[in-house]
């Protein structure tokens, strides 16, 4: 059993930027790869970003490329996005989740392919 926590959600104006944060328990965080997700109000869950187990490789929605990065540091069990030229349209609640089984170095793009999921936390741009 994994448990994420994310944090660093919040108010911003368009054009700002936020930095999540999603700590994960146990001693196997360096296997696994992790993603990030959004979901808006009346919208399915979609990708945003992932990382694979050594952060060798990221993977970008089309959306948030060049605005947006994905890292982790393995020695404090955490991944982060940084979100960079914030859009109304970013607004959404995001999630970061495991995925324990993939094709290294690709990273799954589907939800249903992930394992855990931390609560989420809303990211809300005005404009």
């Amino acid at each position: 059993q994994v448990q994420l926590v994310e944090s660093g959600g919040g108010l911003v104006q368009a054009g700002g930027s936020l930095r999540l944060s999603c700590a994960a328990s146990g001693r196997t965080f360096s296997t696994y790869g992790m993603g990030w997700f959004r979901q808006a109000p009346g919208k399915e869950r979609e990708f945003v970003a992932g990382i694979v187990r050594n952060g060798g490789n990221t993977y970008y929605a089309d959306s948030v490329k060049g605005r947006f990065t994905i890292s982790r540091d393995n020695a404090k069990n955490t991944v982060y996005l940084q979100m960079d030229s914030l859009k109304p349209e970013d607004t959404a609640v995001y999630y970061c989740a495991v995925v324990s089984s993939y094709r290294y170095p690709y990273i799954p793009k589907r939800r249903d392919d992930y394992n855990y999921w931390g609560q989420g936390t809303q990211v809300t741009v005005s404009s």
